[in-house]
């Protein structure tokens, strides 16, 4: 059996030889192989639609309140019954993803790194007590016995095996790094990417930005640099339902998916700092590639040694940082080589996140830190979003979390049909003479937050706002935020609650209800069952006939999903024994609250 969990000391130990440069090209995602496809559905109804119809089932997601997934086999005939189902969200190919294309230690000096390294901010056994962060590489894998990362090695999980090619579509071939665990790397990029992340300061090779974070390998590419987008979706849930702090992708295509758009929706609600390099698709304008221009991701673009943007570098208004991308030296199987990409920029901005999250940063502090230090070269917004990364600043006096202003989120009293009272507390003015304080609340899984009224403190204390218009037995969230007069800001954590009401307290009701028998000749019965049904509480969910035989025994049925306060319809039944004999037709209406109504009449054929 594969072991996926070795400890960060139990890798094998040994240093290999120097290895070739290795080129490589990004790839934007390729169309997926025939028929395979993914399904995400708004609940398990969808789910168990698309089970049935799919050849075969890859994998399934379960993304929370977003929805589920399946991925699989589906033939365009169940393609198209599934995107009429009411249940299914969305269809869509299992595309293909690709590692960003690669030419590479000026780039740990720029960002200033190695001089935190000397307060002791190395992202490892640091102040949140927890034994250091962990920082996940979405890639080829890593090399799990490079004498410059085995020490902080943590496990590994892979979505696709070392070795799994033999060469590959895009041309060249695999390399022949030997795969001592599933998730060891067959292609060198992975290995790159976590040298410049999190490197052992260990007087050889090169140092991280990081050096003693917890690094693990989830191997989503194979040896030739592509990987599905199925796999990819589930590293990204994989990384979130481990509880670890940094997710580092430096890998993409040209359009978005919403499988992984979901995936990483759900890391970033689960507390991953998700970063993700722009792409190389420059120059150009507006092209940032997905993942990183989802909002849910830190997309990050390229400079070389005197701040240049990158030829290379993909730019858009999605560019939150620049990173050093061009002709950087790090970590390949057996020994180090230079390579150049946004591929190279992004793991360096991983590393700080690492170090930011080792210190008690949420993931949302840590995204608005980096961005709050960054520091002005003279870009444009979308070449370099705020700026490039200055690591010195972003971690200066960074123990314990915000050093600004701090806000925390209290709960919600008073919860009734449509109203609430939410709490919350200044903690921390962080020099500033003042801070507008709110509260910011939605719907569970909506994707917008309604903001309320702001109130203005000059001292820290508790403040509260009363909200109304909700929805009766409605589950929502909310989170408490200050805007410091400075300009710094703060942001609770999401705390949720119910509001009360909005559960039906009456059942369903038949509004009309026939059953004929359309004299078939023997040995068949026709029989039709006619319906028309309602709710004043508008929640209608099921409709139910079954024919029952004389001895009691359901002969056929059907089921028909309604919605709202009122439906009908029609169901024909032919029944092989007939002649003469006499049903029980039972009608049953449910509604989601799960008050049910039944009614029955008896037809002879």
């Amino acid at each position: 059996m594969p072991q996926e969990t070795p400890t960060r000391r139990e890798v094998l130990q040994a240093a290999g030889a120097g290895l070739a440069t290795v080129a490589a090209t990004g790839q934007a995602a390729g169309d997926a192989p025939d028929d395979d496809y993914i399904v995400g559905t708004s609940n398990e109804r969808g789910s168990d639609a698309a089970r049935r119809r799919a050849q075969s089932v890859k994998r399934e997601f379960d993304f929370g309140d977003l929805g589920k997934a399946v991925a699989g086999k589906f033939p365009e005939e169940a393609r198209e019954a599934l995107q009429n189902n009411p249940n299914v969200r969305y269809v869509e190919p299992d595309g293909t993803y690709e590692k960003i294309a690669q030419t590479l230690p000026w780039g740990i000096d720029r960002v200033d790194a190695d001089l935190v390294h000397a307060e002791g901010e190395t992202g490892g056994d640091g102040t949140d007590g927890d034994g250091g962060a962990d920082l996940a590489i979405l890639d080829t894998g890593i090399d799990s016995d490079h004498p410059d990362l085995q020490a902080n090695l943590g496990s590994g999980k892979a979505f696709v095996d070392c070795g799994s090619v033999s060469n590959c579509r895009y041309g060249g071939s695999t390399n022949d790094n030997a795969c001592n665990e599933p998730w060891d790397d067959d292609d060198n990029h992975g290995t790159h990417c976590a040298g410049i992340a999190d490197a052992d300061d260990n007087s050889e090779g090169v140092v991280g930005v990081s050096t003693d974070a917890t690094l693990h390998a989830v191997k989503v590419l194979d040896g030739c640099g592509s990987g599905s987008l199925s796999d990819v979706a589930a590293g990204v849930e994989y990384v979130a339902d481990q509880g670890w702090d940094v997710a580092s992708l430096s890998l993409g295509a040209s359009s978005g998916d919403q499988t992984l758009q979901d995936a990483c929706q759900y890391a970033e609600n689960n507390g991953v700092l998700l970063v993700a390099a722009s792409g190389n698709d420059g120059p150009c304008t507006d092209c940032v590639g997905y993942p990183a221009a989802y909002d849910s991701v830190v997309a990050v673009g390229s400079t070389d040694s005197d701040d240049s943007l990158s030829s290379f570098s993909s730019t858009g208004p999605e560019l939150e940082l620049a990173a050093p991308g061009g002709d950087i030296y790090s970590t390949v199987a057996g020994g180090y080589d230079t390579y150049s990409g946004t591929s190279m920029a992004c793991p360096h901005v991983s590393g700080a996140g690492a170090q930011l999250m080792d210190n008690g940063y949420t993931n949302s502090e840590a995204r608005q830190r980096l961005r709050d230090s960054a520091e002005d070269v003279g870009l444009a917004a979308n070449e370099s979003g705020s700026g490039l990364l200055d690591v010195e600043a972003a971690l200066g006096d960074s123990s314990g979390g915000d050093t600004s202003v701090a806000v925390s989120t209290g709960s919600a009293s008073n919860v009734g049909d449509t109203t609430a009272t939410l709490s919350g507390s200044l903690d921390d003015l962080g020099g500033a003479s003042s801070s507008d304080c709110y509260f910011e609340y939605r719907e569970s899984g909506a994707s917008s937050w309604t903001a309320t009224s702001a109130q203005t403190l000059s001292a820290t204390g508790s403040y509260s706002e009363d909200v109304s218009g909700l929805s009766g037995g409605t589950d929502y969230e909310f989170r408490a935020v200050a805007d410091a007069s400075d300009g710094d800001t703060d942001t609770g954590t999401t705390t949720s609650f119910t509001t009360s009401g909005g559960t039906s307290s009456s059942a369903p009701v038949i509004d009309s209800y026939s059953v004929t028998e359309a004299g078939s000749p023997n040995p068949h019965a026709e029989i039709t069952a006619d319906w028309a049904v309602s709710d004043a509480d508008g929640d209608l969910d099921s409709v139910v006939v079954e024919v029952v035989d004389s001895g009691g025994s359901v002969v056929d049925s059907s089921t028909t999903n309604v919605s709202g306060s009122s439906a009908s319809g029609s169901d024909t039944f032919k029944i092989k024994q007939g002649g003469g004999a006499t049903y029980d037709v039972v009608l049953t209406v449910t509604d989601a609250a799960g008050n049910s109504t039944s009614e029955t009449q008896s037809v002879s054929a």
